[in-house]
């Protein structure tokens, strides 16, 4: 017998021996071995399901409440670039335009199949021709249509969502704040001065032809290197960056449209990830969860554009 034999059946031995155990009966035997949940996997590719684990069942798209500790999807749109607004109070306030471009949920991860709870969101069109064989075959194994752009959002098991459900702008509400998440726009190689905004030389005497140069960066004999992590010229831009709490001003449902103040990461044209705020929390009993769920008799293209309250306060103004 080999060493292989005699180890398997040692193996097997001492799990028949084991206290707090499943019985297993096999086709080929009348004797019942027993084994514990950790150590059939050991034998097994698949994974046990505790039967005191609850597992989730059909997905219902039905309105909830939102708890303290609910997490619920974000939203991916489209840079519009700047804009500006006069409020009430007649000032110029500068408005960043989002465009919602037909969200639909793609994909539903649970704990039992992935060992995650999220929801990945397509949006916008695609044609077949332009995606690879891997992203055609996604797309129709889940039964959904062809989108331009995925992104997973990790939410709680309240806060799940059924396959193909539609995503619009009532998903956020004016005055609410939200972490927006893009790629900054690429300048390229820059030197120190523009990319980490270094003072540079002398621009009179003692500075030949060195004006916007970094200086010193190795200091004398001690050390004498250059340490790691050091300001110096190089790629500038193309990376991705979060604006946290930017505040909803405006959301028209007609156009699929979210104004933001302020300045969010990215191009004209680039796509942004858009999700609650981390910091500044909106009440949870004005967001809609786990999404807006429109009546049957609401038109979209009729419902009017969403303003947040000033209040009789300017917010706009510094406070003295």
């Amino acid at each position: 017998m080999s060493a292989a034999s005699r180890g398997l059946i040692s193996r097997l031995r001492s799990l028949t021996l084991s206290p707090k155990s499943t019985p297993l009966y096999t086709a080929t035997t009348s004797r019942t071995a027993t084994f514990t949940p950790t150590q059939l996997r050991f034998f097994s590719s698949e994974t046990l399901i505790d039967d005191t684990h609850e597992r989730s069942g059909v997905i219902e798209l039905k309105q909830g409440v939102m708890k303290p500790n609910s997490r619920r999807t974000g939203l991916i749109a489209v840079k519009c670039g700047m804009s500006a607004l006069w409020d009430k109070w007649g000032k110029r306030v500068p408005i960043s335009v989002l465009w919602v471009d037909d969200n639909i949920v793609s994909q539903v991860k649970t704990p039992e199949k992935e060992g995650i709870t999220a929801l990945q969101i397509g949006c916008g069109h695609k044609k077949e021709k332009h995606l690879t064989k891997p992203e055609v075959g996604h797309f129709r194994a889940q039964g959904v249509p062809m989108k331009r752009k995925l992104k997973e959002f990790p939410v709680t098991g309240d806060a799940l969502l059924p396959l193909g459900t539609s995503l619009g702008v009532r998903h956020f509400i004016p005055g609410q704040y939200v972490d927006v998440t893009g790629i900054t726009r690429g300048k390229g190689f820059q030197g120190g001065m523009k990319r980490w905004g270094f003072k540079g030389m002398p621009a009179s005497h003692g500075a030949s032809l060195s004006h916007r140069s970094i200086g010193s960066t190795g200091q004398r004999d001690a050390p004498g290197k250059v340490f790691k992590g050091k300001k110096m010229p190089g790629r500038m831009g193309g990376k991705q960056r979060t604006v946290k709490n930017v505040w909803v001003y405006k959301i028209e449902p007609a156009r699929n449209l979210i104004y933001v103040r302020g300045q969010v990461p990215g191009a004209t044209g680039n796509f942004v990830f858009i999700k609650d705020a981390v910091y500044k929390k909106t009440d949870a009993s004005l967001l809609p969860f786990p999404t807006y769920l429109a009546p049957e008799d609401e038109d979209p293209a009729t419902v009017e554009p969403l303003i947040a309250d000033l209040g009789d306060v300017d917010p706009f103004m510094a406070a003295d």
